[in-house]
């Protein structure tokens, strides 16, 4: 499965709850000009954590599941600040959620940690 980028996750889940665009600009306070933007990746994501927040909670995801902590993690890797050669590795950024929760204070299981520390390597 291909990994999806923050703009589409957005679209995705906006469209899941058939809110629609003018709607949900109006909800976030953000442009609708900037919301279509946003989704298309021709812009990155607020990356203020408040507003990441709202927006997730407006799409229906619960605060401490993985797929909001995915949601806002993708947001983060929207705005480019891993290498070029992680990003395009589909592998490597599928697990990236994972790894930032672990951050977080999440356990991973040693297979996990094991697999993606090996993952990194092949990458440095």
């Amino acid at each position: 499965m291909p990994v999806k980028l923050f703009g589409e996750r957005l679209k995705e889940l906006r469209l899941e709850r058939r809110i629609t665009l003018r709607k949900f600009s109006q909800m976030v306070g953000i442009d609708p000009g900037n919301v279509s933007r946003i989704e298309r990746g021709k812009i990155n994501p607020p990356q203020e954590l408040e507003k990441l927040e709202q927006i997730a909670l407006i799409l229906g995801l619960i605060e401490d599941t993985d797929e909001y902590d995915d949601f806002i993690s993708l947001a983060h890797l929207s705005a480019g600040k891993l290498p070029q050669n992680a990003i395009s590795d589909e592998q490597l950024v599928a697990k990236l959620p994972l790894f930032f929760r672990t951050l977080d204070g999440r356990k991973l299981t040693d297979e996990q940690l094991d697999a993606f520390i090996e993952k990194l390597k092949e990458e440095l």
